[in-house]
């Protein structure tokens, strides 16, 4: 019931994302500069540690962290096949922003069935992971109403592929009930996660914070967003 609640959040949050960007433009970038911080805040300092203890029964470090290196390449290559970043100057047409927007579906359900495996871990980890994933989900509600926008698509167009953003978490959540995994099959999932995580952070939302805005401030944001996170963790005793 916990999972699915935290899905149905990642729902609302990624809806107020795509809101957001529709009604508040030019603050997008102090967002996504927090936004990048609490992500690579939760791959440091909660994903890996636990991918660590949970699969130190039959793996050494080393194989985990090359885990987490398969995920940031699992999820690099993803977005390089299927995603096409907003900010693009080439010229556009409207089917690459639908196709932008149907890669940030994907990564939503993704984000969903992270939040079900870490629940999976205990309801301490899943609550850390959650937090991440809704601030995550938030700018992915701007970036894929950003994507159609930017690609000459409609604002109802655009609400249109914010709901099909927005259901896909719940969805990722809900299908993690139907199995379970063994306790080092979860330290690898979240060594996994982990990659994706990095990969989210540093690769998609850092940048996206920066363009066309001064780095002081969404600087200020990502190591807030860095620090926050790092707190909610150590007072959650992980």
């Amino acid at each position: 019931m916990t999972t699915i609640l935290f899905g149905l959040t990642a729902t609302l949050f990624t809806v107020l994302g795509g809101l957001f960007a529709l009604r508040f433009k030019d603050k997008l970038h102090l967002i996504l500069g927090f936004s990048a911080g609490a992500v690579l805040g939760v791959a440091f300092f909660d994903l890996l540690p636990e991918a660590i203890e949970l699969s130190s029964s039959q793996y050494n470090i080393g194989f985990v962290t090359a885990v987490v290196a398969l995920g940031f390449v699992i999820f690099m290559i993803l977005d390089r096949l299927i995603a096409i970043h907003p900010h693009d100057e080439e010229p556009n047409h409207n089917h690459r922003g639908k196709l932008g927007a149907g890669s940030m579906a994907i990564h939503s359900f993704l984000d969903g069935l992270a939040i079900g495996i870490a629940f999976q871990v205990s309801s301490a980890v899943g609550l850390v992971v959650a937090m991440a994933v809704l601030v995550h989900d938030f700018s992915d509600g701007i970036n894929t109403v950003g994507f159609i926008i930017k690609n000459k698509g409609t604002s109802k167009q655009a609400l249109g592929w914010l709901a099909l953003d927005a259901i896909a978490p719940t969805l990722g959540a809900f299908s993690t009930l139907f199995f379970s995994l063994t306790e080092t099959t979860l330290g690898l999932a979240l060594a996994i996660f982990c990659g994706f995580f990095l990969y989210i952070g540093a690769s998609d939302l850092l940048p996206e914070s920066y363009h066309h805005h001064p780095t002081l401030w969404t600087t200020t944001m990502t190591i807030l967003g860095v620090l926050v996170l790092f707190a909610v963790i150590k007072l959650a005793g992980l």
